[in-house]
């Protein structure tokens, strides 16, 4: 099969198409000819050295695709070969074929293409899992999204906004804050020509607020924080290394908290996956969640994808498409 290398740590560049044998599922396992497979920041921190693969994990880029099942391992009882399916990868997804924990796989929604559906696992899975789970977002409350037009952001303003919360959005340009207004967005702020920090405490401070960008925003976050407000951290686009004042904190008896989706234990993410088969997907299939992708390219393209991804101008979702690679 065609797959997706790293030649060594380094830019877009690295990344070269190989071949290798396909692999076959173990017990609890399935195979799946995939069809697409979304691109992500955790991609970019492997690519560059800075994100290994945990042990057992294959060495492959992609944590999430869609495709047609082709086999099934020992145990496996409610897939089987010809189903359609979109899941989370512990790795691999960057190849025309891929192992992925049977348990990890969900239907594809209806009305959402195969192709589009790649989109949706690790982003679904990451905003569920933090902001639902751990953060226990509640209807009424107010939740601050940074890159909303993004894809984390765009699934958090959506989500945010289908169970009831109050959702303000920060991106820049123009373009970018439409989409996020477009997604149902209460209030959008563009964070070049607007203090984020002054508007949401005029109105009232946010509950939960989730970021990506670190850097400078780490501060700004727990100023713009309600009392006993939680703060997710993501990612840090902008540094993670910062000299902040933390007496607010305790002050407001703030959360600060952050995660990763790979390292989490199977079980965990078997979890996940049934809720957000029980509560999200019938809510795409009803056409108020819209799955947002924003550019395709064909696997053997996977530099320019990432280079794409790393440039921070895109909205949606970034996927890999891997038939006729």
């Amino acid at each position: 099969m065609k797959v997706i290398t790293i030649s060594k740590p380094g830019g877009p560049e690295v990344l070269t198409l190989e071949d290798r044998p396909a692999p076959a599922p173990k017990a609890g396992e399935v195979l799946v000819k995939v069809a697409a497979t979304g691109v992500n920041g955790p991609d970019m921190m492997q690519r560059k050295g800075l994100y290994p693969a945990p042990p057992g994990a294959s060495d492959l880029l992609g944590l999430e695709i869609s495709g047609e099942v082709t086999a099934v391992g020992e145990g496996v009882t409610r897939w089987k070969a010809g189903d359609l399916v979109c899941g989370l990868t512990n790795g691999g997804g960057y190849a025309e074929y891929c192992v992925i924990d049977a348990n990890h796989c969900l239907p594809i929604p209806k009305g959402v293409s195969l192709i589009d559906a790649a989109g949706l696992p690790e982003t679904f899975f990451t905003v569920w899992s933090n902001v639902f789970i751990g953060a226990q977002l509640k209807a009424g409350e107010t939740f601050l999204v940074h890159g909303g037009a993004g894809g984390i952001g765009s699934t958090c303003i959506q989500l945010g906004k289908a169970f009831g919360a109050r959702v303000i959005a920060t991106d820049s340009p123009d373009s970018r804050c439409q989409l996020c207004r477009d997604l149902g967005a209460d209030r959008v702020i563009d964070y070049k020509t607007e203090d984020f920090v002054e508007t949401v405490r005029t109105m009232g401070g946010a509950n939960v607020i989730l970021d990506i960008v670190g850097g400078a925003n780490i501060e700004k976050n727990i100023k713009a924080a309600s009392p006993d407000a939680r703060i997710i951290q993501l990612a840090f686009a902008a540094g993670s290394k910062v000299e902040i004042n933390l007496m607010p904190v305790m002050l407001k008896r703030l959360v600060y908290t952050g995660s990763t989706l790979r390292t989490r234990p199977v079980a965990y993410k078997t979890r996940v996956a049934r809720e957000l088969e029980a509560q999200v997907w019938p809510l795409i299939e009803a056409g108020k969640i819209r799955v947002v992708t924003g550019r395709t390219f064909p696997l053997a393209q996977a530099a320019a994808a990432h280079a794409m991804m790393e440039s921070a101008g895109h909205t949606g979702k970034i996927l890999l498409t891997v038939a006729g690679t």
